[in-house]
């Protein structure tokens, strides 16, 4: 069934830009063909099994998320093709959605049961929170580019992810309205944990980045919120877009 969506408008909230949407004509997404769609389910499922099960991603609802969300739906029309490929593709404003083993990487290490509150810095195109959304309560997630946070609240409001709310703002400040999470995911690099996140995060919570030059090759890291101070443990080699920004200024 067809889904008719438009942007009902955006408020300014505590520094941060709230979408949004409403039903109703004018807005039109085509039908998917079934023949394409199943031949796109069968690449999604050969990407787990040899990007994923492959490599050391065990977690079986990690893996099962993965097999339902339609990744090719999440980018533009001219790389479907590659969406299923293990590597990272462009992405408007200049950015890139992650290649799967390393969304699966990152989802893995927060260890989500199901009842939890996850923050993402970092919408893009909104498909880690998707894949979030098939695994946790409720996703907050931030896009400091508007055009990319509208898009992908449509994309996934299309899907019917309805238990992900989208903001445009500087993801840096995190969102203390809807703080403590339980576990908080940067999809972009910054030479450290930005102090709001680690504030926001609740206490035996998790957080996930890719912390260090954001020039060079950053180092994938898990922290954990521990009687107040940060347990971290890295996880592997990455390389992300930089962080924007309030995170950019404090570089310098």
């Amino acid at each position: 069934m067809n889904e008719n969506i438009i942007m009902k408008g955006w408020k300014v909230c505590g520094g941060l830009t709230l979408l949004f949407l409403s039903s109703a004509s004018g807005m039109m997404f085509p039908q998917q063909n079934q023949d394409e769609e199943a031949a796109f389910a069968k690449k999604r499922q050969l990407m787990v099994d040899e990007q994923l099960r492959a490599r050391d991603i065990t977690d079986r609802r990690v893996l099962e998320a993965m097999e339902r969300v339609p990744r090719h739906l999440f980018i533009d029309p001219r790389f479907r093709g590659e969406a299923y490929e293990d590597n990272p593709l462009p992405i408007e404003e200049g950015q890139t959605i992650s290649q799967p083993y390393i969304v699966a990487l990152m989802t893995q290490c927060l260890e989500l049961k199901g009842k939890e509150k996850v923050l993402e810095v970092g919408t893009g195109s909104g498909y880690q929170a998707a894949v979030l959304a098939e695994l946790a309560d409720r996703v907050y997630t931030i896009e400091i580019h508007e055009a990319l946070a509208k898009q992908a609240a449509l994309t996934l409001r299309r899907l019917k992810y309805e238990r992900v709310e989208v903001r445009s703002g500087d993801g840096f400040f995190g969102w203390k309205g809807q703080a403590p999470f339980d576990a908080i995911i940067v999809t972009c690099a910054t030479s450290r944990v930005p102090p709001p996140l680690f504030e926001q995060l609740k206490e035996g919570g998790r957080l996930v980045a890719p912390l260090g030059d954001t020039d060079e090759v950053q180092v994938l890291t898990l922290v954990t919120k521990v009687k107040g101070q940060a347990r971290t443990r890295a996880i592997s080699s990455v390389r992300f877009v930089p962080m924007t920004g309030e995170g950019k200024k404090r570089k310098k």
